[in-house]
């Protein structure tokens, strides 16, 4: 490797001193990601780009989901729906209103974190650097996945077990019934503290940025929309130990109130069997229904579809309609 000489001509090169230190160099310059194309120095703006780019992705991935689901949905598409109902227009609205009011507050954290970042205030780094390797990466994403899990299921826990909290995160609950747009639905409180680890693993542990938000972004908003989507998967069975899945959420959003936590973990259930906050009555997944022999064709010819076209109307969207009760 070389590098140029600062006394040489242009077009001429030096040999490198530290081959090593020259690919690590060339690997930062290689590695500009989302951490380093930001920048931090005005806080403001970079809320302001990063609740822009939130709203613009959630909108995007739960109208894909949506669209699949809701509208015009087939036979065998509704028989998977744990609830053979559908929300209505306005209910519908008001999970996007809320989802996009819940991106300005979930961006404050992670515009904290590029702060700090960008003026060495934290141990958070951008990009790929010759001081971790893959394994160093697989180990951060392993981390936070599973300690993200678990704050999210206590967290959410907390949120059914205390008044002050329930009266924070109830706003969520009026969904009892939701779609791929309710995901990030809540009020402000709620959608601070939850993306709080965003802030804290780099203030505690050396952690890629990047690859961090990069998780969160798509792996927990997508498995957050699979779960509200309100459709099962025949090859995930609800009946299974370890994964919880779009019926656990479900039932979550049906009957967990205040002081009934039920199923407030987000992947995996060992937090909600730990911790007793299974649903011990009996099953209504669509597994179950078929085996009881509901969810019939005729069944779905008597189900009401809502015209979810409306969505697509200015007028709607400037008209005032009653917005769902929270539990």
């Amino acid at each position: 490797a070389c590098s140029p000489g600062p006394s040489k001509p242009s077009g001429l090169c030096v040999a490198d001193p530290d081959p090593a230190a020259a690919r690590r160099r060339a690997s930062a310059a290689a590695s500009t990601m989302i951490c380093e194309f930001l920048d931090a120095t005005n806080f403001f703006a970079t809320w302001a780009l990063l609740a822009a780019l939130g709203g613009a992705t959630v909108l995007a991935i739960s109208s894909v989901a949506f669209a699949k689901l809701y509208v015009n949905p087939t036979f065998e598409i509704w028989r998977w729906k744990t609830n053979p109902e559908y929300p209505s227009p306005a209910i519908v609205k008001d999970e996007i209103l809320k989802s996009l009011k819940g991106v300005i507050m979930v961006t404050i954290c992670p515009t904290a974190t590029l702060y700090l970042a960008q003026h060495g205030m934290s141990k958070g780094y951008c990009g790929v650097n010759g001081e971790h390797d893959l394994k160093s990466h697989a180990l951060q994403f392993l981390a936070v996945w599973i300690i993200s899990d678990f704050y999210e299921f206590f967290y959410h826990f907390l949120g059914h077990s205390i008044e002050y909290l329930w009266n924070q995160h109830r706003a969520h609950h009026k969904f009892h019934n939701p779609s791929p747009f309710a995901v990030i639905a809540d009020d402000w409180f709620d959608q601070f503290f939850r993306g709080l680890p965003l802030l804290m693993f780099p203030i505690v542990t050396p952690i890629n940025v990047d690859l961090m938000f990069a998780q969160w972004a798509l792996l927990f908003y997508l498995y957050g929309t699979f779960i509200h989507t309100g459709h099962e998967l025949p090859q995930l069975s609800a009946h299974q130990p370890i994964i919880n899945t779009s019926y656990h959420h479900h039932l979550h959003h049906a009957i967990s109130t205040n002081r009934r936590p039920l199923h407030t973990g987000f992947f995996f259930k060992t937090w909600d069997q730990i911790f007793g906050s299974t649903h011990k009555g009996k099953c209504f997944c669509c597994q179950c229904q078929h085996a009881e022999g509901k969810r019939t064709e005729k069944d779905f010819k008597a189900a009401q579809v809502p015209d979810y076209s409306v969505l697509l109307s200015p007028s709607f969207w400037l008209s005032s309609q009653p917005a769902a009760k929270a539990a």
